[in-house]
């Protein structure tokens, strides 16, 4: 699941602020019994600052009791920590109806991985209602998962149309990935700044375009940029564009680190071409487990073929 945001603090601005300093233990003893929702909130960040998320929830619990939306935001985030899933939808619905308008996203997250994909797409537009940008590409992503391409399209077209820049780098590489078009470049070199798949669908285009030097130089930025969507794309560059076999499979291997699993089926076949079948084979094995249809249909066919 992707993680939901941070907890949201509200301090009394006529309230001296507590250094980290304080000891928390100390601060939860005094705060026993205690009405003061913001000294609860302010508490219950800092203990899931520090990965307390039980004693965080209680702050957040006894100020959500109190009547405090925030409260009830945070105490959602503070059972999605502890992968208390039900309870947390519950929380954040909470906080929707008491108008915290940041629960309609973590609330859509949360559903999502619950696998309520409709009630996922209801609180994402809800989002988008509440002027939550980001919760509206999610829905986008979410749409785009579930193979309704053009109503994804649509509605990061719509989240573009509002300013958000991010929503503008998907729309580009979504087309780029349909047509083609190099008429795309310009919104791909803006948008390479803010999605990492819209930097490598530029050296794409490069590549296509005969500037293959240029495209060369735009996956290492990537690489270097901890993009692990740069590492895949280099290797291949590295392999078919210089024919250099070790630079293409330490992009692999750092596409791997980075958590790319498509470059296990890559890295298999450079392995394999080299005769060392019983590491293709293994690295076939760990990209079907990733998930990879490409690398499991292959690991089929080097068993039983």
């Amino acid at each position: 699941m992707r993680s939901p945001g941070r907890e949201t603090r509200r301090r009394d601005p006529a309230a001296k602020i507590v250094g980290m300093t304080s000891d928390l233990d100390a601060r939860l003893h005094a705060l026993q019994g205690s009405d003061d929702v913001y000294a609860l909130i302010d508490l219950g960040c800092d203990l899931a600052d520090e990965g307390r998320h039980v004693d965080a929830e209680w702050c957040f619990r006894r100020a959500a009791e109190l009547g405090d939306t925030v409260g009830w935001f945070n105490l959602g985030n503070a059972l999605v920590a502890q992968q208390r899933l039900p309870e947390a939808v519950e929380a954040y619905e909470v906080a929707v109806a008491g108008g915290e308008a940041d629960a309609w996203r973590n609330l859509g997250k949360v559903l999502e991985e619950l696998g309520d994909l409709a009630g996922a797409m209801r609180a994402y537009r809800g989002a988008v209602d509440a002027g939550d940008l980001e919760g509206g590409l999610q829905l986008a992503f979410l749409l785009r998962e579930q193979g309704e391409r053009s109503a994804a399209m649509d509605v990061a077209v719509e989240i573009a149309a509002m300013g958000d820049q991010e929503a503008a780098a998907v729309v580009a590489c979504w087309r780029w990935c349909a047509t083609l078009d190099p008429s795309l470049e310009a919104d791909l070199r803006i948008g390479a700044d803010y999605f990492p798949a819209a930097r490598a669908d530029l050296a794409h285009l490069l590549r296509e375009t005969g500037r293959p030097a240029e495209a060369r130089f735009v996956l290492e930025k990537g690489a270097k940029l901890g993009e692990a969507v740069a590492w895949l794309p280099l290797g291949n560059f590295y392999a078919d564009e210089m024919g250099d076999d070790e630079a293409a499979e330490e992009a692999y291997r750092g596409g791997i680190a980075a958590g790319e699993a498509y470059c296990h089926h890559n890295l298999a076949v450079l392995l394999a071409e080299r005769g060392d079948f019983e590491g293709a084979v293994e690295q076939f094995r760990l990209g079907a487990a990733a998930g990879d249809q490409l690398a499991a249909a292959a690991l089929r066919e080097l068993e039983h073929g």
